[in-house]
């Protein structure tokens, strides 16, 4: 390793466990792994782990030193999607279009279902604007002010958050959204998100739901970051905070938003697996990640495998993604019992209360089939279980 003056930290925030590499000063590397939620211990494990690493290097008598860089994969906007738990956003499109989400492209991806289970839209509200262009921009109806604002404010006591913004041909002649746009901002939403910014291309379903998730996330994203950014706060001051997008590139903090995170963890995982594999001398690969909650699969041959039209737990998103398949199956999978036969998932423990041999009162899941098995071994693991976190795993 090439020997540096500062810090470098590597993180993988999943559902169950955060994973830490540092590149100590001197070059050296060091790990910690932690549970994802142990808020009876500390409030966020990245940073966590960023503190313990830090002062048992000043315990060591070693001279302090600057943190050059936390790069980082989380899967925060993947779960929030998944579970639903992004920020109330409400949707204002043109009039006429106030179902268009809903209609969607009016596929059937499961032809044969007799009990057919459309995904439910992200917004909480739709205000449908009465404005319209034309075609090659003419406004055949202006943009009614006044309507909007009353419409902002509702949404406004009503708890709403964010807002997102997508009119017929706004990506090509944007100057109703930009004046939408002005609107909400100073209407004081958190988010504002405008289809001619979040995705300027024709496609009237997959831009509007594109810049829905964006204004439906980013919020969390940023709550998230403005977290971490004071738990690290105590202890140092990062010169470069930075995520992993959806399409396997960094991005700073500050330009992290919604529309590119939903595949922030698993797409670090495939970068890695590429990287080392490559390393070694493979080119044609098969990844096989699997966390606590779910399992990503992916396949390299020479190239990323990327997509611009992706469809994320039923949500159709317009950005770079990487080609990633995810099933949900993993560590954390609770086992049970139902129609006559042995089943796993697609519920999972996660890490609080986590598998029984978590100590914490879990299910029965996975983990604990493998470790009663004897398939994994207690001791490879850390001793950051039960109580007092400091147990290693239950083998009774």
């Amino acid at each position: 390793m090439s020997r540096d003056t500062s810090w470098q930290f590597w993180i993988d925030r999943g559902g169950t466990f955060t994973d830490i590499i540092a590149r100590h000063p001197d070059g050296s590397l060091g790990t910690q792994k932690l549970l994802s939620e142990n808020t009876e211990h500390y409030v966020d494990a990245a940073a966590e782990g960023v503190k313990r690493m830090l002062h048992a290097w000043a315990e060591l008598g070693r001279p302090d030193a600057p943190v050059e860089t936390i790069k980082m994969g989380t899967t925060v906007a993947t779960n929030a999607l998944l579970e639903r738990k992004g920020s109330p956003t409400a949707l204002m499109v043109t009039a006429g279009f106030g179902d268009a989400l809903e209609i969607g492209y009016q596929n059937r991806p499961d032809i044969f279902a007799l009990n057919i289970r459309k995904t439910a839209p992200l917004y909480d509200r739709v205000i449908e604007v009465n404005e319209r262009l034309s075609a090659d921009g003419t406004i055949l109806r202006p943009l009614p002010t006044e309507q909007v604002l009353e419409a902002l404010a509702d949404c406004k006591n009503a708890g709403i958050r964010s807002v997102a913004i997508c009119l017929l041909h706004g990506y090509r002649y944007p100057h109703h959204e930009k004046e939408l746009l002005a609107l909400a901002s100073n209407a004081g939403f958190e988010q504002v998100s405008a289809s001619h910014d979040v995705e300027a291309l024709i496609k009237f379903i997959s831009r509007a739901e594109t810049t829905l998730a964006d204004a439906y996330l980013t919020p969390i994203l940023t709550t998230y970051v403005d977290r971490l950014r004071n738990e690290l706060g105590e202890v140092c001051q990062p010169r470069r905070l930075m995520f992993m997008q959806s399409n396997g590139g960094l991005v700073d903090a500050n330009r992290f938003r919604g529309k590119d995170s939903v595949l922030s963890g698993p797409a670090g995982g495939v970068v890695g697996m590429v990287e080392a594999a490559t390393a070694a001398g493979f080119q044609n690969l098969v990844g096989f990640d699997m966390g606590g909650t779910s399992t990503d699969v992916s396949a390299y041959s020479g190239e990323y495998e990327r997509s611009n039209d992706s469809e994320v737990a039923g949500i159709r998103l317009r950005a770079p993604m990487m080609r990633i398949h995810t099933i949900a199956a993993g560590g954390g999978s609770i086992l049970r019992y139902a129609d006559d036969r042995y089943q796993v998932g697609p519920a999972s423990a996660g890490a609080d209360p986590g598998p029984a041999c978590y100590r914490r009162g879990g299910p029965l899941t996975v983990t604990d089939a493998n470790v009663i098995l004897g398939r994994l071994s207690p001791e490879f693991f850390p001793q950051v279980f039960g109580p007092t976190a400091n147990e290693p795993l239950d083998t009774t």
